[in-house]
């Protein structure tokens, strides 16, 4: 059976440039530009084969376009989210409602637990948590909880210097994860680590057939990746950056059947 890949997206709210941030120092951001940014974006998930499927808009929601952080996807199995960020918490309902539309088994991440999608990394059945200034114990427990019947195995990892794990490090299609060492914490966590010379370029999105959507601020660590048998295709997403996003907080794949 052909299972086919859908990706969740959400459109930038008009209040973009008011997202928050954490580790960088604010700049302005040109939501204009972000728009057509988002647009060519979601051209590159549809061109590599991914059905697109839009989240209701969250316009009084800043930061709502990084979808990532309000699901996880483990099988068929959505995690749906308690966000670090208060403010940030209207953002779910739209998303529980998309997994919903789809025909998803969902469980809910539920207060005093907080978990942001961007900190959960999975390769394979391994799936690392950072734990930081979004995620706490208790939203740890609580995932570790809902993916342990799945035989999944959750291992919690340091993270103070980034906003989110997957700011910090991603993993490729083989299993190596790959990271920007001044924003990891520790990557002796990883059996499988390399390091890559870009922040921008620790941030992969698997397209799949080997294909790679990246960052097109990080040219020396697209030209590695590529040394490695991999297809990059960059997207510029600057205006993103500015608000610490990174290609995989636009979008949530889902790769297996409800």
């Amino acid at each position: 059976m052909t299972v086919q890949q859908r990706a969740l997206v959400r459109r930038p709210s008009p209040q973009l440039a008011d997202g928050i941030t954490t580790h960088i120092d604010r700049s302005p951001v040109d939501v204009d530009l972000a728009v057509k940014q988002w647009q060519n974006y979601v051209g590159a998930l549809s061109d590599a084969g991914w059905d697109i499927v839009e989240v209701a808009p969250a316009d009084d929601c800043p930061d709502g376009v990084f979808v990532e952080d309000s699901v996880v996807m483990f099988g068929a199995l959505a995690v749906l989210t308690s966000p670090g960020a208060a403010s940030r918490r209207a953002e779910i309902a739209g998303t529980a409602e998309a997994i919903t539309g789809l025909g998803y088994r969902s469980v809910t991440i539920a207060e005093p637990g907080t978990l942001d999608g961007g900190d959960v990394l999975k390769v394979g059945r391994q799936v690392y948590v950072g734990r930081g200034g979004r995620t706490n114990a208790e939203g740890v427990r609580q995932f570790r909880a809902a993916l342990a019947p799945l035989g999944a195995r959750v291992t919690a990892v340091p993270l103070t210097k980034a906003l989110h794990l997957k700011s910090a490090v991603t993993a490729l299609p083989d299993g190596t994860v790959i990271g920007f060492s001044p924003v990891v914490d520790d990557p002796g966590f990883f059996p499988l680590y390399r390091a890559m010379p870009e922040e921008p370029g620790a941030h992969v999105v698997d397209l799949g057939s080997g294909h790679l959507l990246m960052s097109a601020a990080a040219p020396e660590s697209a030209a590695l990746i590529e040394d490695l048998g991999y297809q990059p295709v960059p997207v510029d997403i600057s205006e993103y950056e500015k608000l610490e996003g990174c290609v995989t907080c636009l979008s949530v794949r889902l790769r297996s059947a409800p």
